[in-house]
């Protein structure tokens, strides 16, 4: 058996195990089972003639051929990426394929801002990826998407980074909160309350930081949550209060399930960005797509959401 044999599948299935240093975890996200991705593996052991893994105790380390491995691996990868980019340049804008990775958050208008674009080019194959904003950022530094769309550009990546839409954060209640219709809220009344929270790390957590500005520092928290989701229907049992992003309420502000409490300093106003590598080739379907969000995005994302108009208060 020679490397010649190996296949460009098996390539990528160890890849995967290599960075996750889990077989688990690589099936999970190769949509495998585990078993599948042991067997690629143990082929391309049998191509290599060489072990590429060794466990110790239940952790499993790279070989020294697994290292070196890892590096031609991924440079065959990125090879065949780059094929694939090359391609996609010659088919233009209708007939590419946009790549486009967004928070969370963006989950609750980003189908229908593609939907928009996608009226105007037809043709364009979409893969949408929605992750927190660790995984965004992972998508963007592996190659894995030409654009990203989050609320803060990311520091450690070599990106350009450009705001393309205001993107506002309130607090939340349910409609019979005690403070639910009260004016002008102090912060300071907010330290009593019980809040629902998004985990540590997620941009909607950074955002909240940022929003109370060191003016509430001691709040509670009464449950910390990945999902938005989860968090709104924890506030609509009353379980607590909430900082979410307003393009993720709409629909409870309109059947009234939420009301967004009239806090001093709210809401809180930030940017949604567009970020893409610095040397990154966009290829002619990502460059429209950028601009349709540059020139339009704003407007498309308030008619989706009517949010001024929904927090604004009475």
């Amino acid at each position: 058996m020679t490397m010649r044999n190996a296949t460009l599948r098996q390539l990528k299935v160890f890849e995967t195990v290599a960075r996750h240093l889990s077989f688990s975890r690589a099936a999970e996200e190769l949509h495998l089972t585990q078993p599948a991705v042991s067997t690629q593996v143990r082929q391309l052991e049998e191509h290599a003639g060489l072990p590429l893994f060794e466990q110790l105790g239940k952790k499993i380390y790279l070989t020294p051929a697994g290292t070196e491995m890892l590096h031609y691996s991924r440079a065959i990868i990125q090879q065949f990426h780059e094929v694939d980019e090359a391609m996609g340049q010659l088919k233009g804008i209708s007939g590419g394929k946009l790549n486009v990775a967004v928070i969370s958050a963006g989950d609750y208008f980003f189908p229908r801002l593609l939907a928009e674009f996608t009226r105007r080019y037809t043709g364009v194959v979409l893969n949408l990826a929605v992750h927190n904003r660790e995984e965004t950022l992972h998508q963007l530094a592996t190659n894995q998407t030409d654009l990203a769309v989050m609320v803060r550009p990311p520091r450690e990546l070599d990106a350009v980074t450009e705001p393309f839409a205001p993107h506002p954060y309130v607090i939340v209640a349910s409609p019979s909160h005690p403070l639910a219709g009260k004016r002008n809220i102090r912060m300071s009344q907010l330290a009593s309350e019980a809040f629902v929270v998004r985990e540590r790390g997620s941009d909607t957590w950074n955002s909240m930081e940022e929003g109370f500005a060191g003016r509430l520092t001691n709040f509670k928290i009464a449950m910390e949550i990945k999902s938005t989701e989860t968090i709104k229907q924890a506030v609509i049992a009353g379980m607590g209060i909430a900082f979410l992003s307003a393009h993720t309420i709409s629909l409870e502000l309109q059947v009234g399930n939420l009301v967004v409490l009239d806090v001093e300093g709210f809401p809180v106003m930030l940017n949604w960005y567009v970020v893409h590598r610095k040397n990154k080739r966009l290829p002619p379907v990502a460059l429209a797509f950028r601009h349709f969000l540059l020139e339009e995005g704003a407007q498309c994302i308030e008619q989706i959401t009517r949010v001024n108009e929904l927090i604004v208060h009475k």
